[in-house]
């Protein structure tokens, strides 16, 4: 019995899943024409109380569609330094939209509407043009953090009045939701552009939506086929999605409980030097000085369990869909015998 906790994108489609995208009715997206990708456009959109989604194959290129969208060349975004569009996607920002990224030094990925008032640059013509501010909720990099919902408010003031775009990066929105007890209508009251994960929390094997407001959307269909993001008979995948959404979000607060154990269990070793704080389903923490990260990685890993480094001298692990009731028992346990090395 492999566990995998390297990151919650090594999900399988459950039988119920895999039922559903069998029977799906297909047709030629790019003419529109495929009415289960159809269906679950309409339902995402919905469910954020927004006119416009559209499916993607990745965040990453859904997140790089919403940053072009938002951007001409030559402006600059603002992002924590954790952020997600920053770290961990290729340098699209410059790459695909000509931008630069203003970083914040937040805390754990997470910043402050006044921090973000600091950054604006000047409307003088040898400046950046500041155009937009990208959130990420949950922060990937940050543990998993949850934002503060009335921070985001106060940002969403901020670029209200200094005519700033507003994306967030919601890979993992659903746990955060779950989290916090929020709502999706909550956060498309608020934000011009949203981009959610359809293949981490929720299990579905490939697939991003991302959702916003009629003016800013008008371009994205351009952009996901400049990308080289249009499908064709994409439903099998959809059918996936509107499976997942069904099913497979109330669920995540299963994943929640087994990370705070597994966390619990960590702060409690000798060997270990800190274990952020845990909301959700992340798990980051750091040896102490005198422990060599690989032979931990590999002890693990002659028990079957994988788990990931993230630089630094942190390591992650990230509980998911197919992180049963037994796996985390034998993880538990085989945590305890590790301290010491």
């Amino acid at each position: 019995m492999i566990i995998d906790l390297r990151s919650d994108t090594v999900t399988k489609p459950t039988q119920g899943m895999l039922d559903a995208m069998m029977s799906a009715q297909v047709g030629d997206d790019v003419f529109k024409e495929d009415p289960t990708v159809n269906a679950l456009e309409e339902k995402v959109a919905t469910m954020f109380g927004k006119p416009k989604a559209l499916f993607f194959p990745s965040g990453s290129m859904a997140n790089q569609t919403a940053i072009k969208l938002h951007t001409n060349p030559g402006d600059q975004v603002i992002c924590d330094k954790f952020a997600h569009i920053y770290n961990y996607e290729a340098g699209g920002v410059s790459a695909n939209s000509g931008a630069s990224c203003r970083l914040i030094d937040g805390i754990r990925g997470m910043f402050t509407a006044n921090q973000v008032l600091e950054v604006i640059n000047p409307k003088d013509y040898y400046y950046s043009q500041t155009s937009l501010v990208a959130v990420e909720n949950t922060t990937n990099k940050g543990g998993g953090a949850c934002w503060d919902f009335e921070e985001i408010l106060k940002i969403r003031q901020v670029c209200y009045d200094n005519n700033l775009g507003y994306h967030l990066d919601g890979a993992r929105i659903w746990n955060a939701l779950v989290a916090k007890d929020e709502t999706t209508k909550q956060y498309g009251e608020e934000f011009d552009t949203i981009s959610v994960c359809l293949s981490k929390g929720l299990g579905c094997p490939v697939g991003s939506i991302l959702v916003g407001n009629e003016d800013i959307m008008q371009k994205a269909i351009r952009i996901r086929k400049i990308f080289g993001g249009n499908m064709r008979q994409v439903g099998y995948l959809a059918a996936a999605g509107l499976y997942a959404l069904d099913n497979n979000i109330d669920r995540l607060e299963e994943d929640h409980k087994k990370a705070k154990e597994i966390g619990k269990v960590l702060s409690q070793l000798s060997i270990i030097k800190t274990v952020e704080p845990i909301e959700t389903n992340i798990i980051i923490f750091e040896l102490n000085d005198d422990v060599n990260e690989s032979t931990f990685v590999q002890k693990l890993a002659d028990n079957n369990i994988k788990i990931i480094g993230m630089g630094g001298g942190k390591l992650r692990m990230v509980t998911h869909l197919d992180y049963t009731d037994e796996m985390h028992k034998k993880v538990l346990e085989a945590l305890k015998s590790l301290s010491p090395l």
